[in-house]
């Protein structure tokens, strides 16, 4: 099989992993797939023991690229920052240093206190659209909101934070897209300015600190007030790029799939229209049917027996939320969207157990006000008949529609 063949079969299976993963859960033990160079964790409870035994299943390469930089792209790279662990690839007492400053920022008072500034901004943006009768929503919405709130926890200035949001972006293309050699450069050259961007502010916070994660994450990494090492503006501009595209990458695909499904449904749309307590539940149905992040990866740090499938040290695998939250041995009907479904909120989507995700309510809340609003303000709204149905982005780590053109 060429690299090309290789490549078009793994985008087929990420934008529609399901096939997959109902075959994955029916089989004994465990399934190893070529294009992932993994073996596939599917089942929910198989799933959970994984996310639990993190002394057995390594974070440390939960992220690899999926292609290979040219020579000229890896020349450019160097020119920024890192890269480094994160709270994402990082286990132990690294991992829990890491996670320190973010559980306080991302506390509940405080996303509670970021939620107004959320709802101004989506306010805002619909404002920008509303009187057309029709846009398309990703570019228009779904990839804007996430960036503003994230850019305002972190304490970036709004005037960088579309510049910010686009670095995020290139890199994600950078690691996991196929991009012609040229592209590739392009890319390497606009994560490099982010992270130079992201450095300004780290030398910033450490010379005149404020009430923002930025300052936050500087002073848990980095304790002291002498100036900062290289090393340590490293570190901090790879913690704070991570949590940068986190904070936007997986909320915009959670905010353009959940528009999807129920835009696809005008019965349930009508329901949540007529009825906004429904919202709380449509938004945990929607995280849980369509996964954002449908899976990561953890390496075994020793022999193991998972699923009885007995695995090396150093294997691999790939830990499918987006498969264990269709599981019919804990959901009824797993497959069906429905936002009246009971009790939904032990889903996997925000991970589980010490890697559980920390902005997992600042998400919820964006996609609440997100749902409110657009039944308030265009309760008409519906998927554009005179486009084609949407395509996935071909990618495990924001499942979302590539367009989302609607009108109302």
């Amino acid at each position: 099989m060429t690299s090309y063949d290789a490549q078009a079969r793994r985008d087929e299976l990420y934008r529609d992993p399901y096939p997959l993963y109902d075959r994955a859960r029916r089989a004994e033990g465990l399934t190893y797939v070529p294009e992932f160079d993994a073996w596939l964790v599917a089942r929910d409870r198989d799933v959970r023991e994984v996310l639990l035994r993190a002394e057995d299943f390594s974070s440390a390469n939960s992220l690899l690229p999926d292609v290979a930089l040219s020579e000229a792209a890896l020349g450019v790279l160097p020119r920024g920052f890192g890269p480094r662990p994160t709270v994402v690839s990082s286990d132990g007492a690294a991992h829990r240093r890491h996670r320190a400053p973010l559980n306080r920022g991302l506390s509940t008072g405080r996303v509670a206190a970021l939620v107004p500034y959320a709802r101004a901004c989506a306010q805002e943006l619909v404002d920008g659209f509303a009187a057309d009768g029709s846009a398309e929503l990703m570019e228009a919405y779904a990839r804007r909101l996430p960036g503003m709130v994230v850019g305002r926890l972190i304490g970036l200035d709004p005037a960088n934070v579309p510049a910010a949001v686009h670095g995020g972006y290139r890199a994600e293309e950078l690691l996991f897209r196929p991009l012609p050699p040229e592209e590739q450069v392009a890319a390497a050259e606009d994560v490099v300015a982010l992270q130079h961007l992201l450095d300004g502010y780290v030398r910033d916070r450490r010379a005149r600190p404020r009430d923002d994660m930025c300052s936050a994450m500087v002073a848990a990494l980095a304790p002291g007030d002498a100036e900062l090492t290289l090393e340590q503006r490293h570190e901090l501009v790879t913690s704070l790029q991570n949590l940068l595209i986190a904070g936007f990458l997986t909320t915009s695909a959670l905010i353009g799939t959940t528009l999807l499904h129920l835009l696809g449904d005008r019965r349930q749309w009508r329901m949540l229209r007529a009825d906004p307590s429904l919202v709380p539940a449509a938004v945990e149905e929607a995280a849980r049917h369509d996964t954002a992040i449908q899976a990561f990866r953890r390496t075994t740090t020793g022999p193991v027996t998972l699923a009885g499938t007995k695995l090396p040290a150093g294997a691999t695998v790939l830990v499918a939320f987006g498969a264990a939250n269709r599981d019919g041995e804990r959901y009824e009907r797993p497959d069906v969207f429905d936002v009246t479904r009971p009790g939904n909120r032990q889903h996997l989507a925000f991970g589980h157990g010490p890697h559980g995700c920390p902005g997992s309510q600042l998400a919820r809340e964006q996609l609440c006000l997100t749902l409110e609003l657009f039944t308030r303000r265009l309760p008409e709204l519906r998927l554009d008949e005179d486009r084609p149905r949407p395509r996935m982005r071909p990618t495990l780590i924001h499942r979302s529609p590539q367009d989302l053109y609607v009108t109302w």
